[in-house]
């Protein structure tokens, strides 16, 4: 894969910026159910090693509560998953396209089987 960004020079005129092939990261391989995920995160470590930030313990509607400075696309290839927020939650299935700017939030599969998304986060700090 090759990763190319463009950007502008000094004189304003359109010019790439990179060219490269960066390193792939893979932060969990599947939204695995609830009932597999919940049994041993820790919250603040787990949130902490993605550069995002665990919500406080005392305004968790779920344990995966978390925020990061980004712009997220989120679209659901397979399963069925919950996007849960401070206020409200809402069903996602394959197909489904949830754009998240930057609020608390977590993923909650309370099925038997295993969820997969394609995030697309975008730097908004």
């Amino acid at each position: 894969m090759k990763r190319v960004v463009t950007g502008h020079d000094a004189q304003g005129r359109s010019v790439f910026v990179i060219e490269d092939e960066p390193q792939p990261v893979v932060l969990e391989k599947a939204y695995p159910p609830d009932s597999e995920r919940l049994k041993s995160i820790d919250p603040e470590a787990h949130f902490a090693s993605m550069g995002a930030q665990a919500a406080p313990a005392e305004k968790r509607r779920h344990p995966g509560m978390h925020r990061t400075k980004t712009l997220d696309y989120a679209i659901v290839l397979s399963g069925e998953i919950y996007a849960v927020l401070d206020q409200g939650e809402v069903l996602l299935k394959a197909g489904d396209v949830l754009v998240q700017r930057g609020t608390n939030h977590a993923w909650s599969n309370p099925t038997d089987r295993p969820c997969r998304i394609a995030f697309v986060l975008v730097d908004a700090s």
